[in-house]
């Protein structure tokens, strides 16, 4: 009893700082520590390269890409979760190698390998160049020029594989959705914060102060990406296919909002595997999420 009085104290003393926590995690989001490549595709038993791909407006470092070789016209370019690396994504990058297909997986800026950007407005704009970049430097490629390509994104990271149809200039031919986007911006990023994704700390994680930190994190954190969401239904949202795959018991990105945006698109797909939670998908249900994504693939990256 006294415990917990003392710790409702201790959050109420900590109410007026809560706001100004709020703001540091919600940069914080963006610019996560940097978790180290826990796997390589050595490690999976995959050949790779490594290539750096420059960023306009970045001197020297710029994204670090693993690029496994494969079938020079079909091309899978991965990008992995918030806080993640492309590490992360190893498992897709197999079943999409053993398939054939030339993989590419890339570090998003802030993140793995990949360059340092300590700007904290417009991130839409920015996390979206990145995948806007890889696409780009294939195609500089001579032997991947002509390929057909698809974009495949997780989680948080989904919303900028799916807002890149929106640049009319850089076309790709399908997009792969693993636990995410939804309709909505706010739920997820209080989701985030509320299961964990950013640290917080002592008093200011419990009582009154807990509150406070989400909603100013998630709502800061929305509007530093400068966003118009969602994307109208026009253009390449009307002639793109789109594979969303959504987890019946994900709780960060839930199946409902997935599915309330896909309704937008004509060409999209969802797929709700049961029993999984975020990012699981591909643990849980290994030979549906297998069979969903290369039959979608083999559908819309054919000749």
């Amino acid at each position: 009893m006294a415990t917990g009085f003392l710790a409702k104290a201790a959050s109420a003393a900590t109410l007026p700082v809560a706001p100004l926590y709020g703001a540091f995690l919600s940069y914080m989001i963006y610019h996560p520590p940097r978790r180290p490549h826990h796997k390589k595709p050595a490690d999976m038993g995959l050949t790779s390269t490594d290539v750096n791909v420059p960023l306009d407006g970045q001197r020297g470092r710029g994204l670090h890409v693993w690029l496994i070789p494969g079938d020079t016209g079909r091309v899978v370019v991965l990008g992995h979760g918030l806080g993640l690396s492309k590490s992360a994504s190893l498992a897709q990058a197999r079943l999409l190698s053993q398939a054939g297909y030339t993989v590419a997986l890339f570090d998003h800026r802030n993140h793995g390998k990949s360059v340092t950007d300590r700007a904290g407005w417009g991130m839409s704009d920015r996390h979206t160049d990145d995948v806007v970049a890889v696409v780009r430097h294939m195609r500089s490629m001579d032997e991947y020029a002509t390929a057909r390509i698809a974009i495949y994104g997780f989680s948080i990271s989904t919303f900028p594989s799916f807002y890149m149809l929106g640049r009319e200039d850089c076309p790709v031919d399908a997009v792969v959705c693993d636990s995410g986007p939804a309709l909505e911006l706010a739920p997820l990023f209080r989701n985030f914060v509320a299961a964990g994704g950013v640290p917080i700390p002592g008093p200011l994680g419990t009582g009154p102060s807990r509150p406070v930190v989400e909603t100013v994190a998630s709502s800061a954190a929305v509007a530093m990406l400068r966003v118009q969401w969602p994307p109208p239904a026009g253009g390449a949202y009307e002639r793109t296919p789109m594979l969303f795959l959504a987890g019946e018991r994900d709780t960060m990105i839930p199946a409902a909002g997935v599915r309330a945006l896909a309704e937008r698109y004509p060409l999209a797909e969802v797929h709700t595997l049961p029993d999984t939670e975020h990012l699981q998908g591909i643990k849980t249900q290994p030979d549906v999420y297998t069979d969903t994504v290369l039959g979608f693939l083999e559908r819309t990256l054919k000749d």
